[in-house]
């Protein structure tokens, strides 16, 4: 499976791996990238994460950048989000850039925060208000957030 980290270009990087056949019921904490093709019973924070499409997480994502292609039920926070075609997702999205594939199954807000990881969260996990640090689009009022989508080129 190709890893496709993208911030990680000319980076010395390396990925740690939760295999198919491992479920985690705790925290998941890296300060690297990780890459989870089994399943997470609870929170996910690393540098960068890439889901499979095999992996399940029950849980909340904090990381700089995001690939899912496999399930996840609860909220991202992260700088890139990419949701591919397998991905199903099912919760809030807090991000800077947002691309989704044709064929992406998503649920729930797309919040978009110039950085998305320092917003702070209230009592229930839930997102604050942006405040002048987080602010959604300069001059924006009463809009709904952009959100990037990126065309896709189909070989026939």
């Amino acid at each position: 499976m190709s890893q496709n980290f993208p911030a990680d270009r000319g980076s010395t990087h390396t990925a740690s791996t939760i295999g198919q056949d491992l479920t985690i019921a705790g925290d998941v904490t890296s300060t690297d990238n990780l890459v989870v093709d089994g399943r997470v019973q609870r929170d996910v924070r690393c540098l960068s994460l890439v889901l499979g499409e095999t992996s399940q997480i029950e849980g909340n994502v904090n990381a700089e950048e995001v690939v899912i292609r496999g399930r996840l039920i609860g909220s991202v926070r992260g700088q890139r989000l990419i949701l591919q075609a397998s991905a199903h997702v099912e919760g809030d999205l807090f991000h800077n850039d947002l691309a989704m594939e044709q064929g992406a199954y998503f649920e729930g807000g797309s919040h978009r925060f110039q950085d998305p990881l320092a917003a702070q969260t209230t009592q229930k996990g839930e997102m604050a208000a942006p405040g002048p640090q987080q602010e959604r689009t300069k001059g924006a009022t009463n809009r709904p957030p952009a959100t990037f989508v990126r065309s896709l080129e189909v070989n026939v």
